[in-house]
């Protein structure tokens, strides 16, 4: 089936270039211009991943991506021309999966585009538990005391990540390759904010974490008890 993207850019060049690339890509790639009509198009048509530019006219992109968020755990990359930390940090905060900074190279972001859609977990275990959270990776159901955690795909397979190494240190390049599925390395901002809203979802406090650990100058391993 093909992957059907909507690309929310202001910019017509942009938009003209990227559908053709996308195109040529095996992508079928719906455009709005502006945050309400890409608001408006969700309303009543489904797509697999949303490509949205930061700086659009009225309503923004973190406005868009808040409010997308709100909604469910539709993937969503931010587009940002610039590489400043203010700037993709608060995308990310804003519920954002991953961000890419412009000019944007077709083919790499077709790359992202798939990893970020690569969700399923063969040969895995249907369920895991984590202290008094039980997790169901398939059906995206993650629940406390028969309660819900509203987590996104992405915050899902972190979790995950760490469940199944049962209390062994994963390193920062590990979770980066195993949940976004590319190299990138160099960037810790997007792994740090993850981390950090995951905790706020999952953690009974969040300052003093019992269930995310972090291994200084190593990485991360989950909370296995006393």
């Amino acid at each position: 089936m093909s992957v059907r993207v909507l690309l929310v850019e202001d910019d017509e060049l942009i938009t003209q270039a990227l559908q053709l690339a996308f195109a040529d890509e095996g992508f079928d790639v719906l455009t709005a211009d502006t945050g309400e009509s890409a608001l408006a198009l969700l309303d009543t048509t489904d797509v697999d991943v949303v490509l949205l530019d930061l700086m659009l006219p009225g309503v923004d992109g973190l406005s868009v991506c808040r409010t997308l968020r709100g909604r469910g755990d539709l993937p969503i990359i931010i587009v940002t021309a610039r590489t400043d930390t203010t700037d993709v940090i608060a995308g990310l905060e804003a519920g954002a999966d991953d961000h890419v900074t412009k000019p944007l190279v077709a083919s790499e972001l077709a790359a992202r585009v798939r990893a970020l859609l690569r969700r399923r977990m063969p040969d895995r275990p249907a369920t895991f538990t984590v202290s008094d959270i039980h997790i169901r990776p398939d059906e995206g159901i993650v629940r406390r005391d028969g309660a819900e955690i509203h987590l996104t795909r992405t915050e899902i397979r972190l979790l995950v990540e760490l469940a199944i190494a049962e209390g062994r240190i994963v390193s920062r390049e590990q979770l980066l390759q195993r949940v976004w599925g590319y190299d990138y390395f160099a960037d810790t901002r997007l792994l740090d904010v993850h981390i950090r809203r995951l905790r706020r979802k999952v953690e009974p406090d969040p300052d003093t974490p019992t269930i995310v650990l972090t291994v200084r100058g190593h990485g991360y391993r989950i909370g296995i008890g006393p």
